[in-house]
């Protein structure tokens, strides 16, 4: 995942692990209802790319992110797996299924 820089440079995050957004969420007191996998630790991520310092303003207003869009009553189990999914397929970014195991 990157950031596109006021140039438009591509500037590639550094992902927070697992064991790092499960912290945060700890810090702030935020327990996820749908935690399914490895879901929550993309939507962590895709929040710290595309919305922190811009709308998302700080690490706590990240994980009320990662909770809205995790347990979001109109969505589904696994949803952020199905964003990850439909963003390879639309971006032609292959994914090696092996390394997924």
């Amino acid at each position: 995942m990157y950031k596109t820089d006021p140039s438009g440079k591509r500037v590639y995050i550094n992902p927070m692990s697992k064991e790092a957004v499960d912290d945060l969420l700890k810090r702030y007191g935020i327990v996820l209802e749908n935690k399914y996998g490895y879901d929550y630790v993309f939507a962590a991520n895709m929040c710290k790319a595309d919305y922190l310092g811009s709308s998302i303003s700080d690490d706590q207003h990240l994980v009320l992110f990662i909770k809205d869009y995790v347990d979001d009553k109109d969505g589904y189990s696994e949803l952020p797996f199905t964003r990850f999914y439909a963003d390879c397929v639309g971006t032609g970014t292959p994914i090696d299924w092996e390394d997924m195991i």
